[in-house]
């Protein structure tokens, strides 16, 4: 079995987890851009929002905002 068709058999799967993954992203960055105020600097929680790809958005929506 090569590694293509490995692919092809998993994708099914993966495309749900993948749009999850970017719509979060782009709530959360949305949410970050109106939000006058957030729990630290927002270039930081920009970083976090876009490096720590799979929880990043969510410990944003977690510990981030300020209420």
């Amino acid at each position: 079995m090569n590694d293509w068709s490995e692919l092809v058999r998993w994708l099914p799967y993966l495309i749900p987890i993948v749009l999850i993954q970017t719509g979060l992203m782009v709530v959360a960055l949305i949410d970050l851009i109106r939000r006058e105020r957030t729990k630290g600097p927002k270039w930081v929680w920009l970083l976090v929002i876009l490096f720590v790809n799979w929880i990043g958005p969510i410990v944003y929506f977690i510990f981030g905002r300020e209420e």
